[in-house]
């Protein structure tokens, strides 16, 4: 057999063994999916899945989006991009794209079971054991003390020796067919989720190849292919890759409809095929996350990864916030509506730290914060409605440290703060609204330490309950601009 040899260095397969020598061998592929990607969606799909969240584009700057779709100076981009999409980058990318965890999993569920000799020692000795300790317990229950010793052994002494002996090795080959038998059971099983791996990484390789199409209804059909094929993941960690793919798909670059040239109809068409492909993303995991815990196709407790994703509208209404972690760290709500009312959060944590809130309205109303921690730490409200309206906090923590509040509205009216805490500490509020009407704190906290106000409005009117702590200023002081407190708290001094 021929040695195998490696290219020289000048070779045209050199470049493609430098890449594969920096790629770890769980990322290795089949090659057939690389048949599906067009030029454009390799590029931005390398950005989303290996290098994470990419800057947004900057206001009025033009783009291209995902899928082919043509805007302002698509066609210039496009030219850029198939120059350098070479074959080398195609390798790279779909041994990203195809997620290390299949990998991972098959090499865990490989089966390590013990030399059968080994068993089955183990297995008579543990016989013996057993039938031994029977024995002496029956012993000492009857209450023996020695054997009557026999001079001869008659015919039907002799007689139940012998059927003794037939027991004896009756036994011990049901023991080894036991043994024979589970051993073979655990290698069924292996087998048969070794192919249901294999037929699901098979619908895993065209389902994700179906989002790199140009025709938004594929990639339409990609999304509830993917969203399927997680229902009927045989492990949780393959479910965890398919919502990884699918939040991945909302991490790619996009261009807001506010950046779009007037009078581009082509170009408008494009986007709004987008949009709803991605917002239908958003409603496949809000249904999931809607359905029990204990329902066999809830994705409660997963974990979901939309750092950096850019919103104009979206669905989480009444979705559960169980367990896992939540992940809006550094996305950007600019138009249209995101709401999530009536949503519950009872456990794990949901990032919205370092989120721009920059337009549109995102909506909390009558939401629950019962458990686990909100985090909207060094967040910016610079435009557009937050709103808490009728929102309640039993428990867990909502966190605004070092948020910055410079324009627009956040509407905490009639929220109920019962056990949880609100955290304002460090922020800075210098423009905008932020509302407290009728806000009821029976028995929770609000933190205000360290708190700047220099302009804007902070209106607590008609709210009861205890001061928030470091709010209320001392006898003979007036309060801080623009804030204004509870007639309540004021005469109380409290």
């Amino acid at each position: 057999m021929n040695a195998r040899q490696e290219p020289q260095p000048g070779s045209p397969r050199a470049p493609r063994r430098r890449h594969a020598r920096s790629i770890p061998q769980h990322h290795s592929v089949s090659a057939p999916a690389l048949q599906f990607c067009s030029s454009a969606t390799v590029l931005r799909i390398l950005d989303g899945f290996a290098s994470g969240p990419r800057p947004l584009p900057a206001p009025g700057a033009q783009t291209s989006v995902v899928g082919g779709g043509r805007l302002a100076g698509a066609g210039a981009v496009r030219e850029s991009v198939e120059a350098h999409c070479n074959q080398e980058l195609r390798w790279v990318v779909l041994s990203v794209m195809i997620p290390r965890l299949l990998q991972r999993h098959a090499e865990r569920r490989s089966l390590r079971l013990w030399h059968i000799s080994v068993v089955l020692v183990l297995a008579f000795t543990a016989a013996v054991l057993v039938a031994s300790a029977v024995f002496y317990t029956g012993w000492d229950l009857l209450g023996a003390r020695e054997l009557k010793p026999e001079r001869r052994l008659d015919s039907k002494t002799l007689f139940d020796l012998v059927k003794l002996s037939f027991g004896v090795v009756a036994g011990a080959g049901a023991l080894v067919a036991l043994v024979v038998a589970y051993r073979r059971q655990r290698i069924d099983e292996d087998g048969a989720l070794r192919e249901a791996t294999r037929l699901h990484t098979e619908r895993f390789t065209t389902a994700v190849s179906q989002l790199g199409n140009e025709s938004a209804a594929v990639r339409l059909g990609g999304v509830h292919a993917l969203a399927g094929l997680a229902d009927d993941a045989p492990t949780r960690a393959l479910r965890q890759t398919c919502i990884d793919v699918l939040c991945s798909y909302l991490r790619l670059p996009y261009t807001a409809e506010t950046d779009l040239p007037v009078g581009d109809a082509d170009g408008r068409h494009t986007y709004l095929a987008l949009r709803e492909v991605r917002h239908t993303v958003i409603r496949l995991i809000r249904d999931h996350l809607r359905l029990p815990l204990e329902h066999k196709h809830s994705w409660q407790g997963h974990n979901f990864d939309l750092t950096g994703v850019t919103f104009d509208g979206g669905d989480f209404s009444q979705a559960a916030f169980s367990g896992g972690s939540v992940d809006f760290r550094g996305a950007t709500f600019c138009a249209g509506r995101v709401s999530f009312r009536q949503a519950t959060f009872s456990g794990g944590t949901v990032y919205f730290s370092g989120v721009s809130f920059s337009g549109g309205t995102v909506s909390f109303r009558q939401a629950t914060f019962s458990g686990g921690e909100v985090d909207f730490s060094g967040a910016d409200f610079s435009a557009g409605t937050v709103s808490f309206l009728q929102s309640t906090a039993p428990g867990g923590v909502i966190n605004f440290r070092q948020a910055t509040f410079s324009g627009g509205t956040v509407d905490f009216r009639q929220m109920t703060v019962s056990g949880g805490r609100l955290g304002f500490v460090q922020v800075e509020f210098s423009s905008g609204e932020v509302i407290f009407y009728s806000a009821e704190l029976s028995d929770g906290a609000i933190i205000f330490r360290e708190a700047t106000f220099s302009g804007g409005t902070v209106d607590f009117s008609n709210a009861s309950g205890p001061a928030p702590s470091d709010l209320v200023p001392a006898t003979g002081s007036g309060s801080p601009t623009g804030l204004t407190l509870s007639a309540a708290w004021v005469a109380g001094g409290t």
